[in-house]
């Protein structure tokens, strides 16, 4: 038996607990609030955000546990998929006896994975997004936040943002012609 000093927690992986647990059970909170309200109205919101913070809570203490348990690192697929079983049986089990057991287990295995897999696959973009700023031509500062080259969203610099004040200048002034025209 290991003693005290010898427990391994999450903040000596260098993971902390509130970005592997607390921020997910939160924004699966919100989301769950954002679903209630756009489905069934306010009638139902904080059942909904209620119900899946409670769900996300319980899958990221287990992925963790499992990941803990298994001494594997924090992007472990196979640990989400197990978390996702047990959490899934233990709460289909209190929600739909031994049938629901099974749908739930499965249910949150997949949906529990996807969504992490999805995040390993979205956290370098967001990380270059965020630490990607142009500021003074090709100087970068650490720590801002760069649109996609694809997003009509922009920052203009001076010449660009010349270039577009001259351009709705001359669509104005083309559409003031149109309508003297007219009249």
């Amino acid at each position: 038996m290991e003693s005290a000093d010898e427990i391994k927690t999450l903040e000596d992986d260098g993971i902390n607990w509130r970005t592997r647990i607390l921020y997910p059970t939160l924004l699966g909170g919100i989301v769950g609030g954002g679903i209630g309200r756009t489905v069934y109205g306010r009638e139902l919101m904080s059942t909904y955000a209620t119900n899946l913070a409670i769900v996300t809570g319980c899958y990221c203490g287990a992925r963790e546990f499992v990941r803990v348990s298994r001494h594997s690192g924090p992007d472990n697929l196979v640990d989400s998929a197990i978390a996702g079983f047990g959490t899934g049986a233990i709460l289909g089990r209190l929600q739909g006896g031994p049938a629901g057991a099974i749908r739930y287990s499965i249910g949150i295995a997949v949906v529990g994975t996807g969504v992490d897999f999805a995040a390993i696959k979205l956290r370098p973009v967001f990380k270059n997004m965020y630490e990607s700023v142009v500021v003074a031509g090709d100087e970068k500062k650490k720590g801002g936040f760069k649109w996609p080259e694809w997003l009509p969203i922009q920052v203009l610099d001076e010449e660009a943002q010349a270039a577009k004040r001259a351009r709705e200048e001359a669509l104005r002034a083309r559409i003031r012609d149109m309508t003297k025209e007219e009249s």
